[in-house]
């Protein structure tokens, strides 16, 4: 599963899933460019990944920002001559019940999770197109799947990733460009961390495999996508959930 010679992009790459599909893409051979807002856990990661021998630049990014979007990926592109793989990692949430949600931090969550995967997808594609040669891959979650209370906002955005994949994907599918989703079901996260020790056990109750996921399950899937062993799935969305959601 060797990504040797390929340039792997990602977003919301400063602590998480983000992170760990970082050290696991670079650990499979891939140069990686790093971004988030947090500059110094960036670096940390680039340390890291030096440190074990691999190659790793951070971009310091707001993705919610057009122009700082633009501006990292063209500076991506100047600095590597392309992009291969691109993963749309960057995530917030802002939990509220539906008749008590501001407009504002609908408009955030929609902006930071959906908006972004799209302007990122829009900036890379013309690299992709040159080479004939890309991965897409965005991070999704099994409440865009099967919803949740409190979070109309997260998941109508991550509802929205799994129409853009599929839409992406028909349309550079004659390129050699393929664009898949991975839905994350209960991982362990600082996201998650926060939850209440009840909540978390009812939530293992729900899960087949009878635990919760680790990023590490996340950033073998993204992995296994982003390499020649996936080269004829497109348009997919690879549930990593445990069980939790099926069918």
């Amino acid at each position: 599963m060797s990504l040797s010679g390929k340039v792997a992009l990602i977003t919301g790459a400063s602590q998480g899933i983000g992170r760990t599909c970082a050290l696991r893409l670079a650990k499979e051979g891939a140069t990686v460019a790093v971004a988030a807002r947090n500059q110094d856990k960036l670096n940390e990661l680039v340390a890291e990944i030096t440190a074990a021998g691999g190659k790793a630049v951070a971009f310091s990014v707001d993705v919610a920002e057009e122009e700082q979007v633009k501006a990292t990926i063209k500076a991506a592109i100047a600095q590597f001559g392309k992009i291969d793989i691109l993963v749309n990692n960057a995530g917030i949430t802002r939990d509220q019940l539906v008749m008590r949600m501001k407009r504002a931090d609908w408009d955030a969550v929609l902006q930071t999770n959906l908006t972004s995967a799209f302007l990122c997808i829009q900036q890379v594609i013309p690299s992709m197109l040159k080479q004939r040669w890309g991965r897409i891959i965005n991070i999704t979650s099994v409440f865009g799947q099967m919803g949740q209370a409190g979070q109309a906002n997260y998941s109508a955005s991550k509802a929205g990733l799994i129409g853009l994949t599929m839409a992406i994907a028909r349309e550079v599918g004659s390129r050699n460009i393929t664009c898949n989703a991975v839905a994350p079901g209960f991982i362990a996260t600082a996201m998650t961390e926060v939850l209440s020790e009840e909540f978390k056990q009812t939530a293992v109750k729900q899960i087949p495999l009878g635990r919760v996921g680790s990023t590490e399950d996340i950033a073998g899937a993204v992995a296994f996508l982003s390499s020649d062993d996936a080269s004829y799935i497109t348009g997919h969305v690879l549930s990593v959930n445990g069980g939790m959601l099926m069918g």
